[in-house]
């Protein structure tokens, strides 16, 4: 449509409990977990309390529909398993919104278990993935973000966590989905944009104030390539 020509990709919600009981009345309704982060969160969510997931693809049928921008489609976070995609998806599906030459349905990879199933993730009725280098990271290598005492062996640069992200890129590509990477990674570190344009991801999200030299970096690489392969 020449009203909305860009895609834009709406992620689900995805906030933890201790988010969540921070809203006014959030305390009466939400459990006290020892570790949000790999707690009550994400498709888990979806599964668990349909009926308020519902409520959220109600509005975003509503804004396909009856504002008729289709170019709003969805992504969904933190999903651990494929049961629990299975059945996020039959709760969409119950609502009237599936995928469609239209309407496309990206999964985020944040977890290790996604990372090795990467290949039955893409079997199932999705159009790409996002890696999610934030949350991976930290479950890759066991490794808190905000603990102060930690924090020098947070990297995304780290080796397991680069073969994590080349595991996932090179099985989509054999399944022809997308793939494209979000977090902090790509807007700190030119080098992962590096990694992720000559293994073949198809976009990178980075910060707004780096956007534009990111582009830069990306048309600079890809020429570097194609300079590579005229010398072989």
């Amino acid at each position: 449509m020449e009203s909305d020509p860009r895609p834009v990709i709406y992620r689900t919600t995805d906030f933890k409990t201790n988010e969540y009981s921070g809203l006014t009345g959030g305390e009466k309704f939400e459990p006290k977990e020892e570790n949000p982060m790999i707690g009550f969160r994400g498709a888990n969510r979806y599964v668990t309390n349909p009926e308020v997931f519902k409520l959220e693809i109600e509005a975003l049928k509503r804004v396909r529909e009856k504002f008729n921008l289709k170019n709003v489609h969805i992504m969904i976070p933190f999903v651990r398993t494929i049961d629990e995609l299975n059945k996020t998806l039959g709760i969409m599906k119950e609502c009237g919104l599936e995928r469609s030459k239209d309407f496309k349905i990206w999964i985020m990879v944040e977890v290790p278990s996604t990372v090795l199933l990467i290949d039955k993730f893409c079997q199932c009725e999705i159009d790409g993935v996002s890696i999610g280098t934030n949350d991976l990271t930290q479950l890759i290598l066991g490794v808190d973000r905000d603990n102060e005492k930690l924090s020098q062996q947070y990297d995304e640069r780290d080796p397991a966590v680069l073969m994590a992200m080349a595991r996932v890129i090179n099985v989509c590509k054999l399944y022809h989905k997308t793939v494209s990477i979000c977090g902090n990674a790509a807007s700190t570190y030119p080098e992962i944009v590096d990694f992720m344009v000559r293994h073949g991801a198809t976009s990178v999200s980075v910060s707004a104030d780096v956007a534009i030299q990111t582009k830069k970096l990306i048309a600079s690489i890809e020429k570097k390539i194609l300079l590579e392969h005229q010398l072989k």
